[in-house]
């Protein structure tokens, strides 16, 4: 973990939009952190905000926030002290509001970010992971900031098309990580999406349209620390799987095909994927050696043809590679007697697979058990 800051995934809240009721919101509050949920974004500077109704509702909702120990992410903007009528821009101000992290948007130089890391308030910083550059990084390190104090997270995008590409993100996290600061990202919810375009919220444009987990999933397996849903209103099920979502591994969803007990056993594990990578398969390291010490032995059963995210464990026809477990990469393989197809990837899964590079730790999240996430 970056920075040796323990993050945790988020929600996030819109007062003055008119998305959601002031009740709505203190639900969704409450409900998050009941699922585990520590960190609350809220946004400090969206044109579209009425700052009457904002005003009125901001210290409620913070307040409910901090009985629940949550951090409270604000993006801000020199704007955003006209919205609330501060005189200057004062961390004192955002700390008696409850704020406890300011993400500091355009109109901040690096001198500001150098200034407010060496704050005596407990306030963070948080940097625009999107647009930040080496350059940038450099000069704060030189002026000493106090990287103990920083994280990031990236933008979200509500206009359709303008979400970053998978290789932007992957190198901003890269670039982050060498500083040793911990990077967010959002995604999309299947609930009420934010106005005033209402099409999602992802980071990444490839998300807009996929479930919120499996974005999510997708995210941390390219390097985000942390995941905030960034729409209005999402249901129960995205807050449960969210507050449950561990970030030392990478979990998949796939429906069981073996009714075989001790293999439906096996296959709750959480495996490691073998560094020398497979041109047609994703093996798994521990998987014949655990079969191995169960003592127990792998009939042949449904040996058919393998598609694209097909789970297998060899049986006891390949000898010494029974137990070895497998995940099709290719496009389609053919049956092979030896070789038992045990579960199915689900759809939106599948492209999952090419991030299961060596030495990755993966699990899988079955139908039938919805605490495993």
């Amino acid at each position: 973990m970056a920075n040796g800051i323990s993050m945790t995934n988020g929600i996030s809240i819109y007062p003055g939009l008119g998305d959601n009721t002031l009740e709505e919101n203190l639900h969704l509050i409450h409900q998050a952190a009941a699922c585990g949920i520590k960190r609350v974004f809220t946004s400090l500077q969206i044109p579209e905000t009425n700052v009457d109704d904002l005003k009125a509702e901001i210290g409620t909702l913070l307040g409910a926030a901090r009985e629940h120990h949550m951090e409270v992410i604000s993006d801000v903007s020199p704007r955003t002290r006209e919205m609330l009528n501060i005189r200057e821009f004062s961390l004192n101000a955002f700390r008696m509001l409850g704020i406890t992290t300011l993400r500091l948007d355009d109109g901040f130089s690096v001198d500001d970010i150098v200034k407010y890391s060496h704050n005596k308030q407990g306030i963070r910083i948080q940097l625009n992971a999107s647009t930040i550059t080496y350059s940038m990084l450099e000069d704060l390190a030189e002026k000493e900031v106090d990287f103990d104090h920083i994280d990031a997270l990236h933008n979200f995008y509500p206009h359709i098309g303008t979400g970053l590409t998978e290789a932007a993100l992957v190198e901003q996290n890269m670039l982050l990580h060498r500083f040793g600061i911990g990077v967010g990202a959002f995604v999309p919810s299947e609930g009420r999406r934010r106005s005033p375009f209402c099409d999602g919220l992802p980071t990444l444009e490839d998300h807009r349209n996929l479930p919120a987990i499996t974005g999510a999933r997708q995210l941390i397996m390219l390097g985000c620390d942390s995941v905030f849903i960034g729409d209005s209103l999402p249901p129960d099920g995205e807050l449960n799987a969210l507050g449950s979502l561990p970030n030392n591994r990478v979990t998949i969803s796939a429906r069981l095909i073996t009714h075989n007990t001790a293999l439906r056993d096996l296959l709750r594990s959480t495996f490691t994927v073998r560094p020398d990578e497979g041109r047609d398969v994703v093996r798994a390291i521990e998987s014949r050696a655990a079969v191995k010490k169960s003592g127990i032995t792998i009939p042949a059963e449904n040996t058919v043809e393998r598609p694209k995210g097909a789970v297998t464990l060899d049986n006891e026809g390949y000898g010494r590679y029974m137990g070895e477990l497998e995940i099709v990469s290719a496009d389609k393989l053919p049956a092979d007697k030896r070789t038992n197809v045990v579960a199915q990837i689900d759809p939106y899964d599948i492209p999952l697979i090419r991030h299961l590079t060596g030495n990755r730790k993966f699990s899988f999240r079955f139908h039938d058990e919805t605490d495993i996430i």
